[in-house]
C-alpha cells in the first residue's frame, strides 16, 4: 500500500468490484487501512476470502459478496446487501473488467458480448443500483476506465469501445448529477502489473508497428499506484472534482 492516511475514510462504507486482485484488491486494503468498511464484490471466492482474511487480520471491517457484475440483477443485489449489511453506501468503485486482444475480423460474438456485460453493463447497473443510497448520503463514484479509451489501440477494438463507454458513462452521468452532491469521476490506467496483463495475449498475425504506440517507454504501473489515486478521488481530497477523467499512463496519451 502506498501512503495510507490514517481515518480518512472513518465512517465511510466502499463497494468495490473485481476486489479479488489486483487494483480491486490494492484499493480495498488501502480504504480498509484508511478506515472504510468494505464491500468487496468478485467472481473469485477464493480470492475474496484471501483478501477478507488481510483485511481482518489488520483490524478492518469487511464484507464479500460471490457473484457476477454482468447480471443486472446481480448488480442490484449486491447494493441491496451492502446497504442492508453495512447500513449504507458512501463510495461505489467500479474496478472490475476483463480484457482480450484479437483481429479485428476474429473477435466472436461471444467475446464482444462478454466484455460489453462486464465492462459497461457492470458499471452502468450499480451506478442505476447505488444512487439513491449515494445520493442521500452525498457519495462518489469512481469508475476504472483505461488509456484504451481515450487513444486508438489496434487489436483491442471491443476493449477500447467498453472503456470509451465507461468514459462517457462517467462524464454524462456528470453532467446529469450536476445539481446533486454526488461526484462521478474516472481514473484511466495505462498497463498495470495485474493477472489482467499477465495474461495477455498478442495474436499471431499482428504487425507490431502498430502495437508500439501503446506499449510505452516507462514502467508499467503497480496496483498500488492506482488504489493511491483512487482514494485520493474518493476521499474529501478529491471533493473538486467531477466529471474528471483522470490519466495515470506514464504518458501514453500525452501525444
Amino acid at each position: 500500500m502506498t501512503n495510507i492516511v490514517p481515518g480518512r475514510f472513518d465512517g465511510r462504507i466502499a463497494l468495490l468490484t473485481g476486489a479479488s486482485s489486483g487494483i480491486g484488491r490494492a484499493t480495498a486494503l488501502q480504504l480498509a487501512a484508511e478506515g472504510a468498511q468494505v464491500f468487496a464484490l468478485d467472481v473469485n471466492g477464493d480470492g475474496l476470502d484471501s483478501l477478507a482474511e488481510e483485511v481482518r487480520s489488520a483490524g478492518g471491517t469487511i464484507v464479500t459478496r460471490t457473484g457476477s457484475i454482468a447480471e443486472r440483477d446481480e448488480c442490484f443485489a449486491a447494493v441491496g446487501q451492502c446497504v442492508a449489511e453495512l447500513g449504507g453506501l458512501d463510495v461505489l468503485g467500479n474496478i472490475a473488467g476483463i480484457s482480450k486482444a484479437n483481429l479485428f475480423t476474429d473477435v466472436t460474438a461471444e467475446e464482444y458480448r462478454a466484455m460489453f456485460s462486464v465492462n459497461v453493463d457492470g458499471p452502468f447497473f450499480l451506478c442505476q443500483a447505488a444512487l439513491p443510497t449515494l445520493i442521500e448520503r452525498r457519495g462518489n463514484i469512481v469508475n476504472i476506465a483505461s488509456n484504451a479509451g481515450l487513444m486508438g489501440t489496434a487489436y483491442t477494438v471491443a476493449y477500447s469501445m467498453t472503456k470509451g463507454a465507461v468514459v462517457q458513462l462517467t462524464r454524462s452521468l456528470a453532467m446529469e448529477l450536476q445539481k446533486t452532491r454526488v461526484r462521478v469521476n474516472a481514473i484511466a490506467p495505462g498497463g498495470v502489473q495485474t493477472g489482467l496483463t499477465d495474461s495477455f495475449h498478442i495474436p499471431e498475425g499482428v504487425d507490431m508497428d502498430l502495437i508500439a504506440p501503446y506499449m510505452g517507454f516507462r514502467r508499467m504501473a503497480k496496483p498500488e499506484d492506482i488504489a493511491g489515486l483512487f482514494a485520493f478521488v474518493a476521499s474529501d481530497d478529491g471533493r473538486n472534482m467531477h466529471g474528471s477523467i483522470l490519466s495515470s499512463d506514464t504518458g501514453l496519451t500525452c501525444g
